[in-house]
């Protein structure tokens, strides 16, 4: 058992809509990112921390995070107020 928080599957089933995955549309970027982390052999790249450690709290699996960085990192202009790139625009 992998010692990593496991984040929801996309393809659950829930009340509306019918799967998680229908809330982002084909087009959407962050399925360019989510297929892109996944072919990636993060261990072979230098991350840590991609074996999960037998003790401890279980902490989120690297490629998450990476995905998280990669899609929330703003292009060049691109700030809302506080000066972060606005989630609600993608």
């Amino acid at each position: 058992m992998p010692r990593f928080i496991e984040g929801q599957d996309r393809h659950q089933v829930t009340l509306l809509p019918e799967s998680l995955d229908d809330f982002i549309t084909e087009d959407n970027a962050v399925r360019v990112v989510d297929a892109f982390v996944n072919e990636l052999d993060l261990a072979e790249l230098g991350f840590e921390g991609v074996q999960a450690a037998e003790t401890g709290r279980p902490s989120y699996h690297p490629t998450v995070l990476l995905k998280i960085y990669i899609y929330g990192v703003p292009p060049v202009g691109v700030l809302d107020d506080r000066g972060n790139r606005p989630i609600t625009d993608r």
